[in-house]
């Protein structure tokens, strides 16, 4: 029902590129489960995935589209071993007279998250009810696409940059509908430990719908041996790695947990829809400020988080 995206280490016209790579970033843990705990776990993936194609295909646009995603992405990342945890982030907008935050906003929502790996899409749809935005690619792999379209994904070709206003309407439209999109404005994966700039273009859609933008960041958390919770590389999907080498990693790791924090959505007390274009670019790169800033500080670590007060 959601997304299983990669994205190269090369870069196009508006496709940044990471300096993660999995020989340099990706560090194998010491617990590591037995060969028949990894066997179960690919083979309840699998019954999971053949099992979500006919419901992918009745669902189309219905009402309870986000319900199943949701529901279907928990079980996925249950059956591979992951387990979701969430927690609330504090919110201090600095340097801004035209954002504020808007913690108790419901409603639709551009959700806007740092882009670790290929499970990013299925923790987002997991936690809430929303469309990810997926590269093109994976409208044309057979399974996926069907899940992918099941889901409501919305697809970005980030080889063409003049398909980028399309999309950005597309996003708003849903947005409009009442429906949050989740995009990743990094434009490409890191490794977990760091991350990228956020790139402002995805927040034109939240300014056209007239939603809040609601930053998320992902962590994911594992226990090495005789040690506390730390963060993980070994679901991270980076440079010229392989999908089928990050499942064998994800599957082999043991008490491996997806963090969410979630932040208070940000909204701009005058958006700027009818503005002309400098004022329109101010406003989603002022949007993709605040929202990367927020992102920042959900990753990091706790002891850095005492450190630093």
């Amino acid at each position: 029902m959601s997304a299983v995206t990669h994205l190269p280490t090369a870069s196009s016209a508006w496709l940044p590129a990471s300096p993660c790579a999995p020989d340099v970033c990706v560090r194998a843990q010491a617990r590591t489960a037995g060969p028949l705990r990894r066997a179960a776990r690919l083979t309840a993936a699998l019954v999971v995935l053949l099992a979500g194609l006919p419901i992918a295909l009745a669902l189309g646009r219905t009402a309870w589209r986000g319900v199943v995603t949701t529901r279907w992405s928990r079980l996925l990342l249950r059956a591979l071993g992951v387990r979701i945890v969430t927690r609330r982030g504090f919110s201090c907008i600095g340097g801004s007279a035209r954002a504020r935050a808007v913690p108790e906003e419901d409603g639709p929502a551009l959700l806007v998250g740092n882009h670790v790996s290929w499970l990013d899409p299925l923790v987002i749809t997991a936690t809430f009810a929303c469309r990810p935005l997926a590269k093109a690619e994976v409208g044309r792999w057979p399974v996926v696409r069907t899940l992918a379209a099941g889901g409501g994904a919305l697809f970005i070709d980030r080889d063409r940059p003049s398909a980028l206003p399309g999309v950005v309407a597309d996003m708003a439209a849903a947005l409009r509908r009442g429906e949050s999109v989740a995009a990743f404005p990094e434009g490409t994966t890191w490794c977990g430990r760091e991350m990228g700039r956020f790139r402002p273009a995805v927040f034109q859609a939240a300014i056209d719908a007239g939603v809040p933008v609601r930053p998320v960041a992902l962590r994911f958390l594992e226990r090495p041996e005789g040690a506390g919770k730390g963060v993980s590389t070994r679901p991270s999907y980076v440079g010229d790695d392989t999908l089928l080498a990050s499942v064998l990693r994800i599957v082999a790791a043991r008490g491996l947990v997806a963090e969410v924090t979630v932040f208070p959505a940000v909204r701009l007390d005058r958006p700027p829809v009818y503005g002309g274009p400098a004022h329109r670019r101010e406003a989603r790169a002022e949007l993709a400020r605040i929202a990367e800033a927020q992102v920042r500080t959900g990753l990091v670590e706790p002891g850095e988080r005492a450190a630093a007060a």
